[in-house]
């Protein structure tokens, strides 16, 4: 197998990023002096003067009316830039590398094989080296997820879905080069094995929303049309078992909670995220916010208060939403949105059904998880933004095929 020079850094991003590291710092932060550099000499364009001009208007009036903690405030603010060198380095990628594919294809590969070593180690006592063990729904106890070497099983997932929507669409389009069932298993067995919820859901609602705006164009290709059908055979007959032999799965359990509001890690992570930002906007600017770094200092009270915890823990909103409302107040949550529905016009999304499949999903994640210096969603935005893999646009006249341009990469 021919290594992509490239590889080594997308390897890094996918695998271990953050082994070893603080919650919140990683790898490709680390690098990010070393891709300044780079971006320099292939673009030839200052890309933090632009960031910081935009951040200004935040930082004067927070220190003059927040009037955070100095030193938080800056660490974070500093992170903030390192994570935005990095979305940079993976925009100039995009467009200089000539095979992301292949490198889209061996992670693939690399990622199923540390879910097949993962399967036996779940039943060992070091099951935690690539397993997260949590009580996150009421009803079930604790259970093991995957999570390989990062943060969480969601973040685990969420690194993996445009892997996921790439090789998908491959296959449905009948492009793949792997075979077709072994593919489907490398695909869906990571979702399994995390279990999460938040972002299985956002997938399922990125699909449904995708096929029903190309209705027509989609269910006219015949493996899409036997695919619902089997899908559908095969979901169906799935529920009926488990409903007649396995009525108290932790699946539909978990399920139910959610709809009743006694999940644990959903609620946490959707209604009780914003809760917790609006009382911390209490505490500071409804406006402009609480200030980088500072839901560690104002939010342990408030966050502690609200849970009644009296452990020791690390005060977050694991919500990327919630998390920008609290940190940048109203002016920076529109602001999040208004850049997010103008880029979505302006790189016109709808053309390329992998590009409005990435946001759908990650417009629908960033209320049900995440957090605001999350390279993985980043690129995910990215991805969503810049027109890459020509070969599913949606073309004029499609009526069952998807043709592969052959024109170079550029940017919608």
């Amino acid at each position: 197998m021919n290594v992509n020079k490239y590889f080594p850094f997308a390897f890094i991003y996918f695998f271990i990023n953050s082994l070893w590291l603080p919650f919140g710092l990683t790898y490709t932060a680390l690098l990010a002096p070393l891709f300044y550099v780079w971006i320099l000499l292939i673009r030839r364009k200052e890309i933090l003067l632009p960031f910081i001009i935009i951040l200004l208007p935040f930082i004067i009036l927070h220190i003059a009316i927040v009037e955070p903690e100095i030193k938080t405030y800056s660490i974070s603010l500093f992170n903030l830039l390192l994570v935005y060198v990095f979305c940079q380095a993976v925009y100039t990628f995009l467009h200089v590398c000539n095979d992301v594919e292949k490198i889209f294809r061996q992670i693939l590969i690399f990622n199923f094989v540390a879910c097949l070593v993962a399967i036996p180690l779940y039943f060992t006592p070091y099951f935690s080296i690539l397993w997260d063990e949590q009580d996150i729904t009421e009803g079930v106890g604790k259970l093991r997820r995957l999570k390989l070497f990062t943060y969480e099983p969601s973040y685990y997932a969420l690194l993996f879905t445009p892997f996921f929507f790439f090789f998908l669409l491959q296959y449905l389009f009948r492009q793949n080069k792997i075979n077709g069932r072994l593919l489907l298993l490398m695909l869906f067995l990571p979702y399994l094995l995390s279990f999460s919820m938040g972002v299985t859901g956002a997938v399922l609602l990125a699909v449904f929303f995708t096929w029903i705006i190309y209705f027509k164009r989609l269910t006219s290709k015949k493996r899409i049309a036997n695919a619902i059908i089997t899908g559908g055979i095969g979901l169906t007959s799935a529920l009926a078992v488990l409903v007649l032999f396995f009525r108290h799965n932790p699946i539909f359990t978990r399920i139910g909670n959610i709809f009743i509001g006694k999940d644990t890690s959903g609620k946490g992570r959707t209604i009780n995220a914003f809760i917790l930002a609006e009382k911390m906007l209490d505490q500071k600017n409804e406006y402009w916010g609480i200030g980088l770094g500072q839901v560690k200092i104002i939010g342990e009270n408030i966050i502690r208060s609200y849970y009644l915890y009296n452990l020791e823990f690390i005060a977050t909103i694991p919500n990327a939403a919630a998390e920008t409302l609290a940190v940048f107040g109203w002016v920076g949550f529109l602001l999040r949105i208004g850049v997010e529905i103008f880029l979505f016009i302006y790189t016109r999304v709808w053309t390329n059904y992998y590009r409005l499949l990435l946001f759908f999903f990650i417009f629908t994640y960033q209320f049900t998880g995440s957090f605001i210096t999350n390279i993985a969603e980043y690129v995910v935005w990215i991805l969503a933004f810049t027109n890459v893999f020509q070969q599913f646009e949606v073309r004029a006249g499609d009526k069952g095929t998807c043709t592969i341009a052959t024109t170079q990469h550029e940017t919608a």
